[in-house]
């Protein structure tokens, strides 16, 4: 599989950003082993209900905290306490900032003693972990996924677990201008629009064109703002015959391997009425569809080589500019300031609108 140095794209491995790594019901008061990001991590929730990830690994001496099952620690069910997680082994206690804070059998805490932490927010059901190279700070918010989530009339998503591919992330993000694969995979006729537009850490795709199944009518356009806010959450807000909001994303779990989630919510009606069985069941219908299309990408990937330089012509899209912006992720983000330069503006590569202004 190909890995970030081999699509040159800047001096980390890993990017940053917001990445899925669970839904809400994998994180409980039982620890988890996860690996992502080429690491061993442990998810858990405190007793206050918020969920933590912290390397696996105690600096003790180096037992899992989540692969045990015989210990008394795990038998008598004090691996977690309070917002703390205690290794398995000798009991050390660590909080959820990875430092320790107990030693059952010292008074004395090294301050080495001390896990990797990393910020997580639950959020439409997902657990969201903030991944960073230079251990720093978010710089961009996780996104609010339109406000449906909280809104009447819409129903939410059921994530859909799509594979781990072995595929390195760009290759997903790609699709942002890939204007060509549209009719032969996903069913679009007789487009309109198509557009990308940069700003900053999100890149936006606005599309327009006709469609097989997801139209009412055969002469009705599908119409979508898509965005990826930071390097790995795609979000698409679509008017077709029902509105909807569509998250696809993506999480490396090793260089070169990535696991992908989709979800779909469905507006079924205007929030004044109860939502019947009869309309949570069109919209998981729905959701299908979306589904079965998004899979048709999914078979693409499973069965490709890695892309490392493509051969376009002029109406494949603005490639080069999405994998421009994509590289700002994987260098210090005081360089990010300069990709924006390099790449914020709106690009279209097909308008037949009867008025051919800006979008």
């Amino acid at each position: 599989m190909a890995t970030s140095s081999d699509y040159r794209l800047g001096e980390y491995d890993f990017p940053r950003g917001w990445f899925m790594i669970g839904e809400s019901a994998e994180a409980s008061s039982t620890p988890s082993a996860i690996r992502y990001f080429g690491q061993d991590l442990v998810l858990y929730r405190g007793q206050s209900g918020q969920p933590y990830v912290v390397e696996a690994y105690c600096p003790h001496m180096g037992a899992h905290l989540a692969k045990n099952t015989t210990s008394y620690i795990v038998r008598d069910g004090e691996q977690v306490e309070g917002e703390s997680i205690r290794c398995p082994f000798h009991g050390w206690r660590y909080g959820p900032d990875g430092q320790c804070n107990h030693i059952p059998y010292s008074d004395f805490v090294p301050k080495a003693a001390k896990l990797k932490s990393f910020p997580v927010i639950e959020r439409a059901g997902i657990l969201w972990l903030w991944h960073d190279p230079e251990g720093l700070e978010p710089d961009f918010d996780l996104p609010d996924f339109g406000g449906h989530w909280d809104q009447p009339g819409w129903v939410h998503w059921k994530v859909d677990y799509m594979g781990d591919l072995d595929i390195h992330p760009i290759e997903v993000v790609d699709n942002m201008a890939d204007y060509g694969h549209f009719v032969p995979i996903h069913g679009a006729k007789d487009f309109v629009y198509f557009a990308n537009e940069f700003k900053d850490h999100v890149v936006h795709q606005y599309y327009a064109a006709g469609h097989r199944t997801l139209t009412l009518n055969p002469e009705d356009v599908l119409t979508l703002d898509t965005w990826y806010a930071g390097p790995s959450i795609l979000q698409s807000e679509m008017e077709g015959a029902f509105n909807s909001f569509i998250m696809i994303t993506h999480t490396p779990i090793e260089d070169g391997k990535i696991r992908v989630w989709h979800g779909l919510m469905v507006q079924v009606n205007d929030g004044s009425a109860p939502i019947t069985d009869d309309l949570r069941a069109a919209a998981l219908e729905y959701q299908e569809g979306s589904r079965l299309a998004f899979a048709q990408d999914v078979e693409i990937w499973q069965n490709k080589r890695a892309c490392l330089n493509p051969l376009v012509v002029p109406n494949d899209g603005p490639y080069g500019k999405v994998r421009l912006w994509y590289k700002q992720f994987y260098n210090p983000r005081d360089q990010a300031p300069d990709a924006h330069k390099r790449t914020n503006g709106l690009y279209v590569t097909l308008d037949k609108r009867k008025s051919s202004a800006a979008a």
